[in-house]
């Protein structure tokens, strides 16, 4: 699983930076990456992509792209940052982060209700100094994948664009020494006074907007009906 994640990392990357035009898939999920006879995995659907030269560091969209549970909080934040390719880092690290937990984000069918929305339970869970249980047949060196494999993707979904690490990092990470890898501040504060654009859909699967009720953000919430 992790040579898989790795390889994707590796695809987004030269997508990024390896063509003369940067790409940005805007769809990055399990369903676009397929894999070969050699489990060697290949980014595909880009039918939401976009092309900008290298040297823009912001892209104008007319609407919101994606899916609800892999986008980016600033394609609906309006002043949260703007859009680049810092949106496909956040897509990849809820993709990293299902593949370490084998298991969707959103989950209602858990034991704990603490459970239900993996990343915030494993940033607690991490933050208290506690193992994440992998079964009786773990060995250490799946331990150690699978704490550097969250720890990215808990890198990868921070609120803020500019507190993810660029794709290039992110396989640095991937390769490096987990040891070597910090605790990443928690992603999931809701910055106060932003509003929200776009179709929203299903509220739960945006972790980063208040719960109903909470009137500590104010959010303008724009429906496209296109």
């Amino acid at each position: 699983m992790f040579d898989i994640a790795l390889g994707v990392a590796r695809g987004i990357e030269y997508l990024h930076r390896g063509c003369d035009m940067r790409i940005l898939h805007f769809d990055i999920k399990p369903h676009n990456i397929l894999l070969d006879e050699n489990f060697t995995p290949k980014v595909s659907d880009f039918g939401l992509a976009k092309l900008y030269p290298t040297d823009n560091s912001i892209v104008t969209l007319t609407a919101a792209r994606g899916t609800m549970g892999y986008m980016a909080p600033e394609l609906f934040y309006k002043n949260i940052g703007g859009v680049s390719y810092k949106a496909d880092v956040y897509s990849f690290g809820m993709l990293l982060m299902e593949m370490a937990s084998r298991r969707k984000n959103m989950n209602e069918r858990v034991d704990r209700p603490s459970q239900v929305y993996f990343p915030s339970w494993v940033y607690q869970q991490f933050s208290e100094g506690k193992e994440i249980e992998m079964g009786i047949n773990a060995v250490e060196e799946d331990r150690t994948i699978l704490k550097k494999m969250i720890l990215v993707a808990l890198w990868c979904i921070q609120m803020k664009p500019s507190d993810r690490p660029s794709m290039n990092r992110v396989v640095e990470l991937l390769e490096g020494d987990v040891e070597l890898l910090e605790m990443p501040p928690k992603p999931f504060q809701t910055p106060k006074g932003m509003s929200v654009q776009g179709g929203i859909g299903n509220f739960r699967n945006l972790p980063w907007l208040p719960p109903p009720g909470d009137s500590s953000n104010s959010l303008t919430i724009v429906i496209n009906q296109r």
